[in-house]
């Protein structure tokens, strides 16, 4: 229907989300954004999906959260309210969560993709952090996840000047992954979804967790905290089977578990 705020769809093993507010440049409502949610939570305790795919329109990912809900609140009432807070499920998804980005994917928006495990973009993608224009700055991962993807120079000019980075400028300062034409980077962001979401799932969320850590702990304890995991791995069926499978060279069938 033209008034659902997401759209569901799933592709094989991966669950596909579509933000659905079009004449609102997808604008991140906190009903959009609870939906959201809900929808990726169901697929990450699903054991028929491996992956997921947030995506927008070929106009806009998403142009930001939505002005109108907070202009009037008070500081008092976006506290109380943890207003940005259910916005963190997106990235405690235990299973690989990518965004597929085309248009405009700026301040909730850019920090929505930011908060997936990685970036798909077309060639007309437009990421930036323009809360400075509003008087107000980034408030859900702006300053912290831009800082970690492209260091701290670049970051300051987005959040303090607005500057808005293209495709190509993403890709060359490490905040998306690949870029592709407008008419197929969704598919392709479905094919990488699925290749992922076809590998052993227990690895990939052990993997998916340690290399989140790297961006919380020193390298000592990052360290350590990846070969726990490492070793761990060796008490599921799926390192059997997987290791098998290469010594008899045969396709691996995995137990997720």
């Amino acid at each position: 229907m033209a008034d659902e705020l997401i759209l569901r769809e799933v592709h094989g093993e991966v669950g596909l989300v579509r933000l659905n507010r079009p004449a609102a440049l997808n604008a991140l409502s906190l009903p959009l954004m609870n939906e959201l949610g809900d929808a990726l939570a169901a697929w990450d305790s699903d054991p028929a999906i491996g992956a997921m795919v947030i995506t927008g329109n070929n106009r806009a990912f998403a142009a930001g959260a939505d002005i109108k809900e907070m202009a009037d609140a008070t500081s008092v009432q976006m506290l109380t309210h943890d207003h940005i807070g259910g916005w963190d499920r997106v990235a405690e998804m235990h299973k690989p969560v990518i965004a597929a980005v085309s248009g405009y994917a700026l301040g909730g928006g850019c920090e929505l993709a930011m908060m997936c495990d990685m970036i798909i973009a077309s060639e007309t993608a437009v990421f930036g952090q323009p809360e400075i224009n509003l008087g107000v700055m980034p408030g859900a991962g702006g300053t912290q996840r831009m800082v970690r993807a492209v260091g701290k120079s670049i970051t300051m000019e987005m959040v303090l000047n607005d500057r808005r980075l293209s495709a190509e400028e993403a890709y060359q300062f490490g905040l998306i992954s690949r870029i592709y034409p407008v008419e197929n980077y969704l598919d392709e962001a479905l094919r990488i979804a699925g290749e992922i979401a076809a590998r052993a799932p227990v690895a990939v969320r052990l993997a998916k967790e340690s290399v989140n850590k790297a961006f919380e702990m020193s390298l000592s304890q990052g360290l350590a905290f990846e070969r726990r995991n490492f070793y761990f791995l060796f008490s599921s069926d799926d390192q059997k089977e997987g290791m098998d499978a290469f010594a008899n060279k045969r396709k691996p069938e995995w137990k997720g578990k």
